[in-house]
């Protein structure tokens, strides 16, 4: 938890000073009468309802991503699918992090729900039902990377569509960019998912 902490705050203090960089450079702008560009502390920083939700819904979402990765090194005995559970965990837990900072620069309590907060309309499309987790924990070899890989299949599917809507009616350029940057990374990992379901024979 501390460790969690620490990095939150490191990726916070990091926002901070790309926004004071951007400031004094905006300020130098204005010192010699050249209009400020996009790139002020201000529109940095500039966020919607829609971007908290976001953040606040993907953060749970990629979680159970990054528990359904663990399930796999004592259940799985092919390589390709240890890696790539190592893979989107690795890529995903950063992501949380770095929406947990963003909300916490945005004054947002990181650990607060989206239903918490009072903000309705995005569900968390993809999500794997406790029924498919509790099959999950008691299935090994190809039994269970079939049901894995269909299972993260959809589940990433569900994390794309809501990253597009991120991009369609966020503000802040930072979700955006992050939204965007799930598309692309899991829109390709499908692919490889796909492929390795016809090599397993489903």
């Amino acid at each position: 938890m501390t460790s969690t902490r620490t990095q939150i705050l490191a990726a916070v203090a990091a926002v901070a000073t790309a926004l004071a960089v951007s400031s004094c450079g905006t300020a130098a702008r204005q010192d010699q009468g050249l209009p400020a560009s996009a790139t002020s502390a201000e529109q940095v920083a500039a966020h919607n309802a829609d971007d908290v939700m976001f953040a606040q819904m993907m953060i749970p979402h990629h979680q159970q991503a990054v528990e359904l990765a663990a399930m796999v090194p004592d259940r799985s005995t092919n390589p390709d699918v240890i890696a790539l559970a190592t893979k989107i965990a690795g890529e995903q837990q950063p992501e949380i992090t770095t929406m947990k900072a963003l909300l916490l620069q945005w004054g947002v309590d990181p650990d607060e729900t989206s239903h918490e907060s009072g903000h309705v309309g995005m569900a968390m499309a993809g999500m794997v039902d406790d029924a498919t987790i509790v099959k999950l924990d008691n299935l090994k070899g190809a039994d269970f990377d079939t049901l894995w890989l269909q299972s993260m299949i959809s589940h990433h599917e569900g994390a794309i569509a809501m990253a597009k809507t991120e991009i369609a009616d966020g503000t802040s350029a930072d979700m955006k960019t992050l939204a965007g940057n799930i598309v692309t990374a899991q829109q390709a990992e499908i692919d490889q998912m796909k492929q390795m379901l016809i090599g397993l024979g489903a």
